[in-house]
């Protein structure tokens, strides 16, 4: 059964990607339990952009200050330690897991402005990084912003970066757009490789005893599956660069859904938080046993054959699938 499928130009032994598990892929010998429990490849767990905001600001600050008390003050240097917080660390990251496994390995930048995202993709490039995905999450708040303003930053971004470096570059985006098709289409003349379909916003809540606004994650669900696949059967073969697909895939027929819509990878997160890294080998074999039931011999006789454009009917993806279930839909219990 042969599994392998290519994303952004890398071969991988499965579409099965472990995405941004913060808490599992910072431990670098789960990094290589990952492998060796069959994953195509790993997304690092992301570099924040107030991460390097946070690092210049402070050097800045140790660099400058007390410079206008006296003299010798000038030969003032601050302690080496103040260069190996956060950033660095994140590049020797990817140089060990570079050095542990062989399979590639995609670093991650997250952020909402262009600021200084270029000299860091240089530098996540120099440290042996395969491929970079840009999580750009952005909740515009200003009223006075317009839609194409917001929309103009995302390309900004992926331009800058792409200027920058030669390894792929994915960018992961919200649905949230008033043209979801036209801004897919915009991103790929700007230059992406592939888009990761897509990102969830945390959503606060609030402690009503304390007073308090606090942070409150939700792992993905099942159900949250259907709008990247929706948009990634509609944009496919339309857009021609890769698709990822991220958020509530947990079954290996999850993976075979985003599969024949058009993904070439499906990131694994939620999942493996809660069942643990050796879940990567339940979803194959979940995997492999569907295929081998249906007579499949590799993915890629899957990729796209559900997909919009490949459906007999089109509009399946679209408003008359939104009547089709209204019209079908019928409750437990009689209405009264």
């Amino acid at each position: 059964m042969n599994l392998t499928t290519n994303y952004m130009g890398l071969t991988l032994r499965s579409p099965l990607v472990p995405s941004a598990a913060a808490p599992l892929t910072e431990n670098i010998d789960n990094v290589k339990r990952m492998e060796d429990a069959g994953a195509g490849a790993v997304v690092l767990h992301s570099l924040f952009e107030e991460q390097i905001q946070k690092e210049r600001y402070e050097l800045h600050h140790h660099l400058t200050y007390g410079t206008d008390s006296f003299a010798e003050a000038l030969t003032y240097f601050p302690e080496p330690q103040i260069f190996h917080v956060g950033t660095d660390e994140y590049l020797n990251h990817i140089r060990k897991a570079k050095e542990m496994v062989n399979i590639p390995i995609i670093a991650s930048l997250n952020g909402a402005t262009v600021g200084g995202w270029t000299e860091y993709a240089q530098q996540i490039e120099q440290a042996g990084a395969d491929g970079l995905e840009l999580n750009i999450y952005y909740v515009p708040t200003d009223i006075e912003m317009t839609g194409t303003q917001v929309e103009q930053n995302y390309i900004d971004i992926l331009s800058t970066v792409k200027s920058a470096v030669n390894i792929p570059v994915a960018v992961k985006l919200s649905p949230y757009f008033s043209n979801m098709a036209n801004m897919a289409k915009r991103l790929e003349a700007a230059g992406a490789d592939a888009l990761v379909c897509f990102n969830r916003f945390y959503q606060p809540d609030i402690d009503i005893d304390e007073l308090e606004v606090r942070p409150n994650l939700i792992l993905s669900a099942p159900q949250d599956m259907r709008l990247p696949m929706r948009w990634i059967a509609i944009l496919y073969d339309r857009i021609h660069l890769d698709f990822a697909a991220t958020g509530g895939i947990h079954k290996g027929q999850d993976v075979i859904k985003m599969l024949m819509v058009g993904a070439k990878i499906s990131q694994i997160c939620s999942v493996l938080l809660r069942h643990g890294i050796d879940h990567i080998r339940v979803i194959e074999q979940e995997l492999i046993g569907w295929m081998a039931e249906h007579e499949y011999h590799s993915v890629q006789q899957m990729i796209g054959s559900m997909s919009q454009i490949n459906c007999p009917d089109e509009s399946a993806f679209e408003r008359a699938q939104y009547l089709k279930s209204i019209q079908t839909y019928r409750p437990v219990h009689s209405v009264i």
